[in-house]
């Protein structure tokens, strides 16, 4: 009876403690769900936080704006239009830099060359001038290297010598105008073939739904806005150069006036 009673009893604390490590691992488990869940629920906001303070940033530069209209103009039809703004800019810099430095003060000169004149120092009046830049100094000495020879030889010299250095002035401008009047051509070209492909698309798909003409539309036009703005720019430039050559022949016929009568005065 005693050993049965033992078995019994051992068999008894064998199957509780069974139940008790089965409870404790129910409870882990249950704990261990329970913890990921609240994490979730923690981790849910903090995610919408870092997506609502990380906004989309669409934005696009200038160059790139650019750079990607270039692309959808076509290379073909967009890259003369482009050389003739580069070749065209680079002529006007040069005419620009050019007219600056001809630029003169033609008053001061020619109260240089009176001051000279009132003592008969002509190689001094000469030397002045020789010394000052600009076609105005130019002409001049060609009139007073034939200061020996009458004045009616220094007049045609003034004169003919005038014709040079005007010519030297509008030097490059028919290259310019003509970058002007070819940049919207080769837009109008690009925009025309690229009506034609459209056209074409059309025939292909076999429809005139706006998705196919737009598209193609919408390219063609392209090479056309490239095309005036670079006219536009030239233009802008062109005129303002005409303008500063206007005013240097100005400077060149007044000079040339007052410095015949300086020498009718003082020539003897």
């Amino acid at each position: 009876m005693s050993i049965v009673g033992l078995l019994t009893f051992a068999n008894f604390n064998h199957v509780m403690a069974q139940d008790a490590n089965a409870t404790d691992a129910t409870e882990q488990v249950a704990a261990t769900d329970e913890a990921p869940a609240a994490d979730a629920v923690v981790a849910e906001p903090a995610a919408e936080e870092t997506v609502a303070a990380a906004p989309a940033d669409d934005t696009k530069s200038f160059h790139q704006m650019l750079k990607e209209k270039y692309i959808q103009g076509g290379a073909g039809w967009m890259t003369p239009v482009l050389l003739c703004l580069i070749f065209g800019m680079a002529l006007i810099i040069e005419r620009i830099l050019y007219l600056n430095m001809a630029t003169t003060n033609v008053k001061k000169l020619l109260e240089g060359i009176e001051e000279n004149a009132k003592k008969g120092d002509w190689n001094g009046a000469r030397e002045l001038c020789a010394n000052t830049r600009g076609p105005v100094a130019s002409i001049f000495v060609q009139g007073l290297d034939r200061i020996d020879q009458g004045l009616d030889n220094v007049e045609k010299a003034v004169t003919s010598y005038g014709g040079v250095q005007m010519a030297r002035l509008e030097n490059n401008m028919t290259w310019i105008g003509l970058f002007i009047a070819l940049a919207p051509s080769f837009g109008f070209l690009g925009t025309v073939v690229g009506m034609v492909q459209a056209f074409d698309d059309i025939e292909t798909a076999g429809d005139i739904s706006p998705t196919v003409v737009a598209g193609g539309m919408k390219v063609a036009l392209l090479t056309t806005i490239f095309g005036l703005i670079t006219a536009i720019i030239l233009q802008i430039f062109y005129n303002y150069i005409l303008t500063k050559i206007e005013s240097l022949v100005d400077q060149m016929e007044d000079g040339s006036i007052s410095f015949m009568d300086i020498l009718v005065k003082y020539h003897k």
